[in-house]
């Protein structure tokens, strides 16, 4: 029903930049919430952000607070992440997700895997030292 495709991955140095983005296409005017996770070798996936789509309100887990800001363009039906201050542990797979319920948007459902039904295939972030 929706289609997520992510782009703006890429290399950069510790300390530095990069924008994500997560463009939607398919039954957009269903999307309830939309989220970024991440998922590096060997490890679980893990939540990001996640943005209410009616009202922008948003969720960060607390290892990015400060330095990542999700964002979303309702006219382009894309999410963004903007990540600065990157660092090596920052580096993994970077998945969009979208929520098609109508569940209340809530810190503590939307940070997991479940509250999602649509998930992209992906963009590599490589933060060097």
């Amino acid at each position: 029903q929706v289609q997520l495709v992510e782009s703006g991955g890429g290399l950069v140095q510790a300390g530095g930049s990069l924008r994500l983005s997560c463009a939607a296409s398919g039954r957009t005017f269903s999307i309830n919430v939309m989220g970024w996770f991440r998922q590096a070798p060997g490890k679980e996936r893990e939540f990001v952000a996640a943005i209410n789509w009616s009202d922008s309100s948003t969720y960060y887990v607390d290892s990015v607070k400060g330095r990542f800001t999700i964002s979303r363009d309702n006219a382009k039906n894309t999410v963004y992440l903007q990540m600065n201050s990157l660092k090596p542990d920052d580096t993994a797979v970077y998945y969009c997700a979208a929520d098609l319920t109508f569940r209340s948007f809530s810190g503590f459902y939307h940070s997991e895997t479940r509250a999602y039904d649509y998930w992209g295939k992906g963009t590599q972030v490589t933060v060097s030292s």
